[in-house]
């Protein structure tokens, strides 16, 4: 049997320091970590790896991340990817429209590193399952 795949997490921030910081914080706790710095970088990414989880901010130029998700979600192999909103943005109408467009989970900043890192384990297990499933 093939080794067991360490989750790919896919982080979605126009800031530097943002992806950064996320990163070192999911590769500390063993997971592989992909970069994307806007919506179209993210879909680039989506189609030279599947990760088990993508986490988004919403405000990035070129593409947003509520279009990043309307994306996702429109394209066949991707439509069950969980997709994790990371925002400022906490008013009721942006976390009602990330619903709407079928958004997984929807943190405000400043979070909790031990929310995300729950919600993380989470999704990476529920798609381990799937994987070992089919």
């Amino acid at each position: 049997p093939a080794a067991p795949q360490v989750p790919l997490v896919l982080v979605v921030d126009d800031s530097i320091t943002v992806r950064r910081v996320t990163q070192r914080l999911l590769q500390r706790e063993g997971y592989r970590v992909a970069l994307a710095a806007d919506g179209l970088q993210a879909l680039e990414r989506l189609q030279e790896e599947r990760p088990a989880l993508v986490l988004s901010d919403i405000e990035m130029p070129r593409m947003d991340g509520f279009d990043l998700a309307r994306n996702i979600r429109a394209d066949q192999s991707l439509a069950d990817l969980p997709i994790i909103m990371i925002t400022s943005r906490i008013a009721e109408k942006h976390r009602e429209h990330a619903k709407q467009l079928g958004v997984n989970h929807y943190l405000g900043k400043p979070y909790s590193e031990e929310e995300l890192l729950r919600l993380v384990r989470s999704y990476t297990l529920a798609a381990e399952a799937v994987s070992l499933q089919a």
